[in-house]
C-alpha cells in the first residue's frame, strides 16, 4: 500500500496542553486525545461523547491526526483511512494498515 499524499502536509506537532479544549468549554470529559498534524488542534477521540477530533477534521479538512496518549505512536489519515506508525516522526512514518 502506498502512503497517502496527505502525510507530506503533516508536521510533527506537540500539544501545548493535554486536554480537549472543546470539552473543557462544555464541561464534558473525554476518553483519549488526538492532535491534528496540520494545525495542532487537540480533540477527543471517537470513543468520547463529543468526538471533537473528527468534528475538527469535518470542519477543517485537515486529514492527519495522531494519538497523544502515553506510549501510543500511531497516526491516522481521515481521507485515505490509513493508519501510520509515527514512532520516528512524520518524515519516517510507516503504514500499519
Amino acid at each position: 500500500m502506498k502512503p497517502c499524499g496527505h502525510l507530506k502536509q503533516a508536521s510533527d506537532l506537540q500539544p501545548s496542553r493535554h486536554v480537549c479544549e472543546d470539552c473543557v468549554k462544555t464541561g464534558d470529559k473525554w476518553v483519549h486525545l488526538r492532535i491534528c498534524l496540520s494545525c495542532g488542534h487537540v480533540g477527543c477521540c471517537d470513543s468520547s461523547k463529543n468526538k471533537h477530533a473528527t468534528k475538527h477534521f469535518q470542519g477543517s479538512h485537515h486529514p492527519i491526526i495522531r494519538s497523544v496518549e502515553p506510549g501510543e505512536t500511531w497516526g491516522w489519515c481521515y481521507v485515505d483511512h490509513i493508519t501510520y506508525d509515527l514512532t520516528d516522526g512524520v518524515a519516517n512514518a510507516t503504514i500499519l494498515q
